[in-house]
């Protein structure tokens, strides 16, 4: 543990961070399970994509501080392209 009263402080604004980041992470991954549930499930495409831009938001936001851009744009573009095909799929 730190012993200067700045580091200290330091040390406790980086464990509420930390445990903010965790929920954010967490709520992400969840939006992706979801999105991809439901179109395990065959759901119509309107609630897909509703799904879908609530996952994009999350993780658009989260390329801030929580994740690296580039590993947030490459999620939200293989998603992009998972309601595509199923997209697809649908009007076959």
């Amino acid at each position: 543990m730190a012993n200067i009263k700045s580091a200290k402080k330091q040390a406790r604004r980086a464990e509420k961070r930390r445990i903010i980041n965790m929920d954010r992470k967490s709520s992400i991954k969840t939006s992706i399970r979801k999105l991809l549930n439901a179109m395990d499930q065959g759901q119509d495409m309107n609630a897909v994509q509703e799904i879908f831009r609530a996952a994009e938001a999350g993780i658009s936001r989260a390329k801030r501080k929580i994740m690296h851009p580039n590993t947030a744009a490459r999620k939200v573009s293989r998603l992009a392209k998972k309601v595509a095909e199923y997209a697809k799929g649908q009007k076959a």
